[in-house]
This record gives C-alpha cells, structure tokens and sequence, in this order.
C-alpha cells in the first residue's frame, strides 16, 4: 500500500498541540504537586507534557521515513540528510532561545540531539524498538546517577555535552526511550482501530505499571518520601542512595516515571486520534498550534523573556497561562488559515529539503 505522507494526520497535530500548551502551563507555574483531589489535576502537565512532545517526535520521524514501509537506499540516505539538517537548525533555535535568559528549561536543544540519536534506529523493526526503550528505561537511570557524579567530581557536569546528555533537565541518554517509543508507534497503521485499541490497552498498562510501581517504590524503599530524582546524587559525590531511584514523580529520571510518562503520552495521543476524527473543526485550533509547534514555542519563550522585564515577579499563575494559551490558539489558527506552515517550520522544510535534493514542498515533520 503507497502512503501519501504528505496528508498531516489530524490527530497527531492536536497531541502535539495539546503538549505545547501544556508546557506553557508547567512554564507559567499552573501545576504543583499531583492529587486525588481535582483542584490539583492541573499538575498533570508537569513533566507529562514535555515527554509527550518527545514521544511524538519519535512518531514524525516515522512520518518522515515511510510510516510502515522503512526506507532503504538512496531514499534512506535522503530521510537521514533531512533530519539531520532539522536537527542543526532545532539546536541552533534552542542556543538562541537559553541565550534570553528565562528561567524555562529550553528543551529544543536536547529535541536536536535527540534527531540525531534517532538515526541508527530508522530501519529497525517495532519490536525491536519497543524492547530498546525499556532496556534504556531500566538501565539508564542509576547509569545517570553514577556518570552526575563522575562528572560532578571532575568538574564538567555544567558542560554543554554532559548537560545535554546526563546532567540536564531532559538527558537525551534517557529521553532518547520516548523517541523510540515514538519512532515504534508511528510505524504502526494508525487508522486502524484495532491497532488504536492495542496501543490504548499498553499505554494504560504502562501508566499503571509505572505510576503504580513508583508509589508502591517509595513505600518500600524509600519510607513514603517521592524520589527527588537521580539529579540528588550530582551533588553528593561518591555516595549512592537508592531512594534515588524510587518513585514516578515529574522529571525524576526514574524506571517508573518513564514508564508512567510514556504511557500517558500513548494514552493521549491515541485519544486525540479518535477525537479528532469525529470533531474535527472543534480541534482544529489546537491541531494549528500542533502544527505550527516551533513557532508557537519560540514566540511564547520570547514573550516570557519580555514579561520578565516589564513585569518580574508576575509571570505565572492561570491566568497568564490563559492569554498564552489564548493567542497561541487564536494566532495559529488564523495563520494556519491563511498563510499555512509556520516561518520556523518552512525554514526547516525548505532547508532539509533542499539538502537532500527534493522539492521544497516536501513534506513536513
């Protein structure tokens, strides 16, 4: 079956939306700490909106490389030139965008590494993929631990390489199980419902088994107290403390809030699939924000940086979030309407397309 890759897959867009707005709602301080109590659901967005971004990397690149027909050859030659001018240029927009100074933790810089960690895993089969990402989840985290430390010690963890991969807020080392998760789940027939029904039914078992896994940790081994992730021993040169390792909470690095977090992000992206089919002029707003993500990240980042000069002290709370969230999806909608890809996104398109010898209209990622 030939698959015109050209089509954007609505609901892929409206994920990708969502994950945009959600990191504008953990920038902005929404969230806190997660409860049963509905006043705290907020706080889903913490972490959970960033990995979800990850995960659909992993599924673009799929996109990008024949869906369920991996390429091969010169067409495989082609796919990887593509990603890896993106990457440059993703990385380059996170250099300019940690050069405001904001207080978010920029993740564009790691999304370009992770493009390029991607690579070698194109024409590997799901399966293959899948047993990967859980073989980084479970071996990676106390790796993170002791390699913090290691470099603590020789002074280099505040390097751009070591923060990039080990030490930063998103450690492509272990960020990079997202990606293949993602890079899996887009070589799937995602128009079929039993396929959506499978991925719903793992990704559910994986919230479970990590959520779950990760409360059940903290009781056991580290006397009730949520972990405060691997990045605890950074500080604490030579000394290894399995409370580290315990528990699922945002950002942690652990075992068990990779598996939480990556089954949350299948559960949502499979649900903006089947959302977006039946409603699709109410999604449409967020599928423009989805598809106009660079865009739409670089600008509110800059609108941060200037909040923060003429208000500091005042940039957070929700309802900031809701004019952020507001003009995100009012502007992308109307630009999308009317003049169709984003400047960052065409930037990307034309380069990499050009690179790779193809028409610029080829298709986006």
């Amino acid at each position: 079956m030939t698959v015109d890759v050209r089509r954007r897959i609505g609901g892929l867009d409206v994920a990708r939306g969502l994950a945009v707005l959600g990191m504008f709602a953990a920038h902005l301080r929404v969230g806190g700490e997660l409860h049963p109590d509905p006043r705290t659901w907020t706080a889903v967005v913490d972490g959970r909106s960033s990995v979800l971004f990850a995960t659909l990397a992993g599924i673009s690149v799929a996109l990008l490389s024949g869906r369920d027909r991996p390429p091969e050859g010169s067409e495989l030659g082609r796919v990887r030139v593509r990603i890896v001018v993106r990457a440059l240029w993703v990385f380059a927009f996170g250099l300019v965008l940690e050069a405001l100074g904001t207080f978010v933790a920029v993740i564009l810089g790691v999304y370009g590494v992770l493009f390029l960690l991607v690579l070698p895993f194109l024409r590997w089969p799901v399966r293959r993929l899948l047993v990967t990402a859980g073989v980084v989840a479970v071996v990676v985290p106390p790796l993170l631990v002791i390699a913090g430390q290691v470099l603590t010690t020789t002074g280099a963890a505040q390097g751009l390489l070591a923060s990039l991969l080990v030490t930063g807020y998103y450690p492509a080392l272990l960020w990079i199980a997202f990606v293949l998760v993602g890079l899996a789940v887009g070589r799937l027939d995602l128009a079929s419902g039993a396929v959506r029904l499978r991925l719903a039914a793992a990704g559910a078992a994986a919230a479970v088994l990590g959520y779950g896994g990760g409360w059940v940790s903290t009781r056991l081994l580290a006397g009730g107290a949520p972990s405060a992730g691997p990045e605890t021993g950074f500080t604490v040169p030579g000394v290894f403390d399995v409370d580290w390792l315990t528990g699922a909470e945002p950002h942690s690095g652990t075992t068990f809030d990779v598996l939480g977090s990556t089954g949350f992000a299948v559960l949502v992206v499979v649900g903006c699939l089947a959302v977006t089919e039946r409603l699709p002029r109410l999604t449409a707003p967020v599928a423009a924000v989805g598809a106009l993500a660079l865009t739409v990240y670089a600008t509110h980042l800059v609108a941060i940086r200037v909040l923060v000069e003429v208000a500091p002290g005042r940039v957070q709370g929700p309802v900031l979030w809701l004019w952020f969230a507001g003009a995100a999806l009012a502007g992308a909608w109307g630009w999308r309407r009317t003049v169709g890809r984003g400047p960052l996104e065409s930037l990307l398109t034309w380069t990499s397309s050009r690179a790779a010898g193809l028409a610029p209209s080829a298709p986006a990622l």
